[in-house]
């Protein structure tokens, strides 16, 4: 069953960049709700208390209620819009819900256990597809979806058609691959062995070859020959 949270909102006359920014200096946030049947309006809701319902809840498939005009309004939050560098929120779309209308959503996908091949073969569960589309009634709505990975080894997958949802519609392809295990990563270490085939000396060996900073290299032994009678001769003129 879905989770249900309550949020206090206004209805405001002021559209526009202008209005918008002063109601984020004052703390508010402009928002709008739709849903069918009824016309866009423009609402305003608070920002701390907004900000602090965002962090504990998934908006994707949470029932909120809103408190709105003396009434009781359930809702979804179909967007959040961020601002790109400063933090805060900008924008909030809600879309009305009604208990008799089925609506389509996506809900978060839950691996649970730990996979065989990561707890004994050293693999990695990696979760490819966190959130599920479906059609169900407000009703029937799931915080999220379970999925059990205990049996998965090495090379093994599971998919959307894997996934069981009572009373809802899955609205994506079956085949799609939710999560597989794959194989640990092995680092290859290259030995200097194409230096050494060439005749070039290996790191360490060339460092011993060359002579010490400041060392003095050895002079070359002069050649002593002896004289031959006719250079003696020579000398002596």
């Amino acid at each position: 069953m879905a989770q249900t949270v309550k949020l206090d909102a206004t209805t405001r006359s002021t559209q526009g960049k202008g209005p918008a920014r002063a109601m984020r200096r004052g703390g508010q946030v402009p928002a709008v709700i739709y849903g069918r049947g009824r016309e866009p309006t423009a609402l305003s809701v608070d920002g701390v208390a907004l900000g602090r319902l965002l962090e504990k809840i998934h908006p994707e498939s949470t029932i909120v209620e809103l408190a709105l005009d003396g009434a009781t309004v359930k809702t979804l939050i179909r967007e959040v819009q961020r601002h790109p560098v400063r933090p805060g929120i900008v924008h909030v779309d809600f879309y009305e819900i009604r208990a008799g209308e089925k609506i389509r959503l996506e809900v978060p996908i839950h691996c649970v256990g730990i996979p065989e091949g990561v707890r004994n073969q050293g693999g990695t569960l990696d979760q490819v597809i966190r959130n599920v589309a479906i059609e169900v009634l407000p009703t029937d709505i799931p915080e999220r979806v379970e999925l059990d990975v205990t049996a998965l080894t090495i090379g093994k997958s599971l998919h959307v058609a894997d996934l069981a949802i009572p009373n809802a519609h899955i609205l994506m392809d079956g085949a799609l691959t939710v999560c597989t295990v794959v194989a640990p990563r092995i680092e290859e270490v290259a030995a200097p062995v194409a230096a050494a085939a060439e005749g070039a000396p290996v790191e360490g060996e060339a460092a011993a070859a060359a002579p010490a900073e400041g060392a003095v290299e050895p002079a070359e032994p002069e050649l002593i020959r002896k004289r031959k009678p006719a250079e003696e001769d020579e000398e002596e003129k």
